[in-house]
């Protein structure tokens, strides 16, 4: 009877297949490879590095944490667009200047999967950072630019990888 008990957990235990990420990715195993374009820098005010970084920075975000390949040209999974807004503006005045600064990226993203199209999408995402007046943007601009990203990023990978 034992012996019955324990084969039939064996078969439940193994007729069960959960898949666990930890990276919170849930990619088809269809989906072999990823391919991410240039994003150009077409907003009115132009960071000179911004789109190498933002481009860069997604590749990376992908390759570690997906097990997509990372190939030129156009992958199972394919990313494009443009950054479409770079702005630096007041927020919050205090007697007649400003108090805070916030330096918002806008970026255009149109994303195709080959295996899944009910999955593309073409959607903006934005998102921004607050500094002090008191600072220089030149000073600070390295630092917000990388939040920036990463947060933009995140909400990419989110959509597209991650179905939230």
């Amino acid at each position: 009877m034992r012996l019955f008990y324990l084969l039939f957990i064996v078969l439940i235990l193994n007729s069960c297949k959960i898949n666990y990420s930890f990276t919170g990715a849930s990619v088809s195993p269809n989906v072999k490879t990823v391919s991410i374009q240039y994003f150009p820098n077409q907003a009115p005010l132009v960071h000179p590095l911004l789109s190498q970084v933002f481009t860069e920075a997604m590749k990376d975000k992908f390759v570690s944490r997906t097990s997509l390949e990372l190939i030129n040209g156009i992958g199972d999974l394919n990313f494009e667009g443009y950054i479409s807004d770079y702005t630096n503006k007041p927020t919050s005045i205090q007697r007649e200047s400003a108090a805070e600064n916030r330096l918002t990226i806008s970026i255009k993203v149109k994303f195709s999967n080959s295996i899944n199209p009910e999955q593309d999408f073409e959607t903006s995402f934005s998102a921004f950072e607050d500094y002090e007046s008191s600072q220089n943007l030149s000073d600070v601009e390295d630092q917000l630019i990388e939040e920036i990203i990463d947060k933009i990023i995140e909400d990419i990978f989110n959509k597209s990888v991650a179905n939230w």
